[in-house]
């Protein structure tokens, strides 16, 4: 199994076109996708949230156990993954187009951070993601300093 990771910065072009990582590429290829697939940060966040076919079967097997005409929880969890999701196909260089809504959405500009995150990958613009990663490491040095796992 191939995880996303590391933190890489690359260059949105004119037409909207970023090169994905290299090595994102290949976690994606691995799972048999010919791109990837798009949502805005579920979490309210100014960024986006990049995965491939295993993070929407392991979706879609969760949402199995939920009745999609009585559970009132179906509907939100679906269109927040389903619903929202955008498949972005590679070109012969490994860039996909960002739609203008989601470009917008992150406040992307010149460049883009692509930031691994295991089974999903983020997408923010570099000046945004700064205080959201010291953010992130204040909350786990507070987790590590009270002993929790």
């Amino acid at each position: 199994m191939q995880w996303f990771v590391g933190t890489i910065v690359n260059k949105l072009d004119a037409k909207g076109r970023v090169s994905v990582p290299a090595p994102f590429r290949q976690v994606l290829a691995g799972q048999g996708n010919d791109g990837l697939y798009c949502v805005p940060s579920i979490g309210g966040e100014k960024s986006l949230t990049g995965f491939g076919n295993a993070l929407f079967a392991r979706q879609q097997e969760l949402l199995k156990t939920l009745n999609p005409m009585f559970d009132r929880t179906f509907a939100p969890r679906a269109h927040a993954i389903f619903g929202s999701a955008r498949h972005l196909s590679f070109d012969d260089d490994g860039r996909v187009r960002l739609p203008d809504d989601l470009i917008s959405h992150a406040g992307i500009s010149e460049k883009i951070s692509f930031v691994g995150l295991g089974d999903i990958f983020e997408i923010w613009n570099p000046d945004l993601l700064a205080e959201i990663e010291k953010k992130r490491l204040a909350e786990t040095e507070a987790l590590f300093k009270a002993g929790q796992p």
